[in-house]
């Protein structure tokens, strides 16, 4: 048997000219359209390098049944009249496929970003659709002749040779095809996943932030078919209206105006701590075990004690991937995480990217491998000027074995990489150690309390890494000039009842701590609850920042909140809090009101005595900001 006419390598031929296809048309796209990427020529390689990536996982989807018919062990294969139907399961999707991504370029012009499986939702009910399309494509006839031209180079060279006559026994047939198969398979997964091992999540919009400088650039690395087959996979955002957009934008606007005129140069740290639940610390649980609570976490609970906290600090999330943008960049969690959500691409500001337009050298820091859970993409998307993972600390010695390196060792690479950074610095750190397998350094058994969760030990290594951290920090000449925000990513091993309720879930320390701080800044009252989202807001305020910025919380540092509330999602229902009441809204009814002052355990529903006010009014606006801001790409401040 000819090799090169074995149904396999047909197969991979073909499969290597649309790969080939797809970069052309991203070529093309970015050749037409030069004047919207002015910076990216710079960086074009690296663009078009990372779209193979998602060109992979498109394509692959798309030929699943043309490859499964090719290489499934059937000696039919070797007929021609097999393999001209197997032909048509090629041309077919991958037709469809260049003329959906040609019909992009010209709607991408419009909505400035790739289509998603909102269009169809968004147009399901017009019935102009087949005009538009006949219109532009004859308005736009370039894009037109580049997709009859591409269609047309598919058709012309896919290969067509058909495997003569197999002699082979049939045990050496089988085996042998059964191999090729189950390897091909498994690379298949590889390549749809976007990669393989532990740290590895299935590719999605959000990755291709890995190759941009700016969140636009990632039009040009996306393709249209990945984009809508990735958006299908999450949950799009419905088209809600409780108000006139007028009035919802006067009862919330996330636009807000600038906070000073002269701002403080100082540097700006950030530690979003894994699962550091508030149940936790002894400081935040004073009351717990009739005072006998000890928790966790000595050091943070020391270090609470001369910052500025609140009595209910929030998460708004309930996994790793909602915190850094609601920290961050004060975009909360709403019905799916914003990382995963085809909005994900939306030109977002966060501390650093404000922070660094006015001069801070900006660093975002992961113990994990480069690219784990999308911080890396994300970070770069936000404004981070630099990146430090695993790969930039080097030094696999000090790696977990699972998940990351050890939070002591990286804590104090954190610290020393900023001692040679230029201030004023804006980091962000995010911890690692405290997670499953809930595993702590050999030299470290048996040193922290076991607690009653395998967690627990872990809680208290991390602690002491972030007491390692600021005995350093405190010798460094940038610790009294530096505001220092600790939080959580969210809860996680809750073992109290007050801890296992719609709000104890949600139940995270938020800290700021500056050396210098003004004490009666810091011992100032504050009743109302505070959230992940107003930590950026809070940052901004607290420096001076002296233009105007988008974030969906406020600052709670230098002001009361104008709106005393704290919105998250707790699938399926969306939640307020006030200083005392949780107000649970499905969307169109209120599902649950509870005052959690009286009632700790959230027994009692009082929602038949209540009636809309200023805080259902409040929540609905968030609600539809947020959404109509999302789905139109208005969560940024226009310069």
């Amino acid at each position: 048997m000819k090799i090169w006419k074995h149904p396999w390598v047909v197969a991979a031929c073909n499969f290597a000219l649309m790969m080939a296809i797809f970069s052309l048309s991203r070529l093309f796209y970015f050749l037409t359209n030069q004047a919207t990427y002015p910076d990216s020529s710079s960086h074009l390689c690296e663009l078009m390098f990372g779209g193979v990536r998602f060109d992979l996982t498109a394509l692959l989807y798309l030929n699943s049944v043309y490859l499964l018919l090719q290489l499934f062990p059937l000696k039919i294969r070797q007929h021609r009249i097999y393999q001209q139907v197997a032909q048509w399961f090629y041309w077919i999707p991958n037709g469809l496929a260049i003329a959906i991504n040609c019909f992009d370029m010209v709607y991408m012009q419009f909505t400035g970003r790739r289509t998603t499986i909102a269009f169809f939702n968004e147009f399901q009910h017009d019935s102009n659709l087949a005009h538009i399309f006949f219109t532009s494509a004859a308005q736009y006839w370039y894009v037109t002749l580049f997709a009859i031209a591409m269609i047309a180079i598919m058709v012309v060279l896919t290969r067509h040779e058909v495997v003569t006559a197999d002699k082979r026994h049939p045990i050496i047939y089988y085996t042998t095809e059964t191999a090729i198969l189950l390897v091909s398979i498994y690379f298949v997964v590889i390549g749809i996943r976007g990669g393989f091992g532990a740290f590895t999540r299935p590719i999605t919009l959000s990755n291709a932030l890995a190759y941009t400088n700016h969140p636009n650039e990632t039009n040009i690395v996306l393709n249209t078919p990945f984009a809508i087959m990735r958006s299908t996979e999450g949950k799009t955002f419905p088209n809600v209206q409780y108000f006139p957009q007028e009035e919802a934008e006067a009862v919330m606007s996330p636009v807000h105006p600038e906070a000073g005129s002269e701002m403080q140069r100082k540097n700006v740290v950030v530690f979003i701590l894994e699962s550091f639940s508030k149940e936790y610390s002894g400081y935040y649980n004073r009351d717990l075990d009739n005072g006998n609570y000890k928790g966790y976490t000595p050091f943070l609970d020391s270090l609470a004690a001369q910052a500025l906290t609140f009595e209910l600090s929030l998460a708004n999330g309930r996994k790793s991937i909602d915190a850094m943008p609601s920290i961050l960049s004060s975009i909360p969690m709403i019905i799916t995480p914003y990382i995963l959500t085809p909005y994900s691409t939306n030109d977002v500001g966060s501390i650093a990217s404000y922070l660094g337009a006015k001069g801070w050298q900006t660093g975002f820091f992961h113990g994990a491998p480069n690219g784990s859970m999308g911080f890396q993409a994300y970070a770069r998307s936000c404004g981070f000027d630099a990146y430090y993972g695993k790969d930039e600390y080097n030094n696999n010695a000090d790696y977990d074995g699972y998940w990351a390196i050890w939070d002591e060792e990286f804590l104090q690479f954190f610290g020393r990489t900023m001692t040679e950074m230029q201030e004023p610095f804006m980091t962000a750190v995010f911890t690692a150690t405290s997670h499953h397998p809930f595993q702590v350094p050999e030299r470290y058994k048996g040193v922290f309390p076991e607690g009653t969760h395998p967690l627990h030990k872990c809680i208290g290594y991390t602690d002491n890494a972030l007491r390692r951290f600021f005995d350093y920090a405190k010798q460094q000449p940038w610790y009294k000039n530096t505001l220092f925000v600790l939080t959580a990513d969210h809860t996680n091993a809750l073992t109290y009842p007050e801890y296992e309720t719609d709000k104890g879930r949600f139940e995270v320390p938020i800290i700021f701590f500056d050396p210098q701080m003004d004490e009666t800044l810091r011992t100032k009252e504050r009743h109302f609850p505070v959230a992940q989202v107003d930590i950026m807001p809070s940052v901004l305020g607290y420096l001076g920042y002296d233009e105007p910025y988008f974030a969906f919380g406020e600052d709670v540092i230098t002001k009361d909140k104008e709106h005393p509330y704290v919105v998250n999602y707790n699938n399926p229902v969306y939640q307020l809090f006030s200083d005392s009441v949780l107000v649970q809204f499905d969307g169109q009814n209120v599902t649950g009101i509870y005052n959690f002052r009286n009632d700790r355990l959230l027994k009692h529903n009082f929602k038949n005595d209540y009636e809309e006010d200023d805080m259902l009014r409040y929540l609905k606006a968030t609600i539809q900001q947020y959404i109509s801001r999302m789905r139109e790409n208005r969560v940024a401040i226009d310069k």
